[in-house]
């Protein structure tokens, strides 16, 4: 027992501070925007074609620099990709594969199988070619914060072309509104006409963002649906037997007097 209190107590200590760490971090930022997402609420759900946009998003825009390590090429079939069109999409990666007979790593096509290839062969080579920045993997983006899509949204679109009078940019930093500190190393990455949607959407900076966001949204929650549809029956579940056990209640207790 004495282990035990001893471990909780840590354990609670660790919690305070990263939380107060966390906070720190995150007190000279303002709070983002809440923002109305299709799958927010109890039936909420992804819209299929913005997940499709998002990954254009990413393909075209973001995965030069940032990785998505947890997905793999069949995981697209949650966004509504068809068989053909996953091989297509892998197929047009190069992954590193082996050794083969001679000892060797070779390259090949890539096949759904095979998840999505890091832009860089490791941290330093990312460091390099970011000013000393590694981008961040974005399987998980979303769940990184609380809010985690408003505040990736509100960064996408909180770039200024200037930074306030009186505030000292360093050099190759970027003013956001929304990061903590206000000094980014990612230059403003999205712009109007950024990706031409292959479905007609209108190719705004925010359409962008809110694209994007969806798709990274469901690279952090790919099972949202399936939790929130097995939650429902879950509910109905309860509330069935909630009647039976009342029910039974009645029958026992009817002929007792009280």
């Amino acid at each position: 027992m004495r282990k035990f209190a001893l471990t909780a107590i840590a354990a609670a200590f660790a919690v305070t501070a990263f939380t107060g760490n966390a906070a720190k971090a995150a007190g000279d930022a303002p709070v983002p925007p809440s923002q109305d997402w299709s799958w927010k609420g109890l039936f909420g759900t992804y819209d299929r074609a913005q997940l499709q946009r998002g990954f254009q998003v990413y393909k075209n825009v973001c995965a030069g620099c940032h990785s998505l390590r947890f997905i793999a090429f069949r995981n697209l079939e949650g966004i509504g990709f068809n068989e053909d069109q996953i091989k297509a999409i892998a197929a047009e990666y190069d992954i590193e594969d082996g050794p083969n007979d001679d000892g060797d790593m070779f390259t090949r096509p890539g096949k759904p199988s095979d998840y999505f290839p890091s832009p860089f062969p490791n941290e330093k080579a990312a460091a390099a070619s970011n000013g000393g920045a590694i981008p961040p993997d974005l399987s998980l983006m979303t769940k990184a914060r609380v809010a985690g899509p408003d505040y990736v949204f509100a960064l996408l679109t909180g770039y200024e072309e200037e930074a306030p009078e009186g505030f000292d940019l360093s050099d190759g930093k970027s003013y956001n509104h929304y990061f903590p500190g206000h000094q980014i190393s990612m230059a403003p990455p999205l712009y109007d006409e950024a990706v031409e949607y292959t479905d007609g959407t209108p190719a705004t900076l925010e359409q962008h963002a809110r694209d994007v966001v969806a798709f990274l949204n469901w690279t952090a929650q790919p099972e949202l649906e399936a939790r929130k549809e097995l939650g429902l029956k879950v509910i109905l579940f309860l509330i069935v037997l909630t009647a039976m056990l009342y029910a039974v209640k009645r029958k026992i207790w009817r002929d007792i007097e009280h």
